[in-house]
């Protein structure tokens, strides 16, 4: 690793300026992907902002139905939380299944959507809960927060601060990992909402998580692994690499889609 400054923040206030006074700053939350990257010497930052030390972005607040997770909540915080697995068990169920326990003690749910891994679980759960990224500016839905592979909408100086969403009627999550890495070959998440079914898939896209629409339309129907025999995605715009082909990849979102379907019913 290149020589770097370690700064610890007590504040989003004072992290956006430490990171304006820096001559190549990065903000660094668990580091899970960081970290790694500056080994490798990939990315070699003049200087760390570390943000896991800031009170007003951590936590989980479950309201009825409305839940709130602040930026710097540990998976594993996510993975026990009561409250939570009481209104949407599927995201405590895909955070306990992170990496393993090094990974979900230092990872964060800000961390892993602001880095937008192409096989990250949260992006997947993100898209499919309808949620809201709240940031040090303003408010992005889902949707529009994700843009790409490694992309988000986020600027150079914006941090997120936590994620909000209303739990759905019912939820899943199943993914194929990586026996070493842990990281979704293919990875599903399915949300039941009285306005519709939303279908969010990580680990396949070549640009990223994406929402099955084929998926969602049939699911809409039938909230049924059932329906969805039959049904095919196709595999152009999906990943191949040495660890799965496109075709494979593809075959393996319906399966995952019908494993995730399966959990929600419970």
């Amino acid at each position: 690793m290149y020589q770097t400054n370690y700064h610890r923040a007590s504040s989003v206030a004072e992290a956006v300026k430490m990171l304006g006074d820096a001559d190549d700053g990065k903000f660094v939350s668990g580091g899970q992907t960081l970290i790694p990257t500056m080994k490798q010497r990939l990315a070699a930052p003049s200087d760390l902002i570390d943000l896991r030390h800031i009170d007003e972005i951590k936590g989980i607040t479950v309201d009825g139905r409305d839940v709130r997770i602040g930026a710097a909540t540990t998976h594993a915080e996510v993975a026990v939380h009561g409250g939570l697995a009481a209104v949407c068990p599927a995201i405590c169920h895909l955070a306990g299944h992170i990496g393993d326990p090094h990974v979900r003690h230092m990872g964060t749910i800000g961390g892993s959507i602001a880095n937008n891994d192409p096989a990250a679980d949260y992006p997947a759960a993100l898209l499919a809960l309808k949620a809201t990224v709240h940031t040090s500016k303003r408010e992005l839905a889902a949707d529009e927060f994700f843009t790409g592979l490694f992309g988000t909408a986020l600027d150079e100086d914006e941090i997120v601060t936590a994620v909000s969403f209303t739990a759905p009627e019912k939820a899943g999550y199943a993914k194929f990992p990586n026996p070493a890495s842990r990281y979704a070959l293919t990875g599903v998440f399915v949300a039941k909402q009285p306005e519709g079914v939303r279908v969010a898939v990580t680990g396949a896209g070549e640009d990223g998580v994406f929402r099955a629409s084929a998926i969602e339309d049939t699911l809409a129907q039938s909230f049924d692994p059932a329906a969805l025999d039959g049904i095919s995605v196709p595999a152009d715009g999906l990943m191949s690499d040495i660890h799965a082909s496109a075709e494979y990849r593809a075959n393996l979102v319906v399966v995952m889609a019908k494993r995730a379907v399966q959990a929600a019913n419970g």
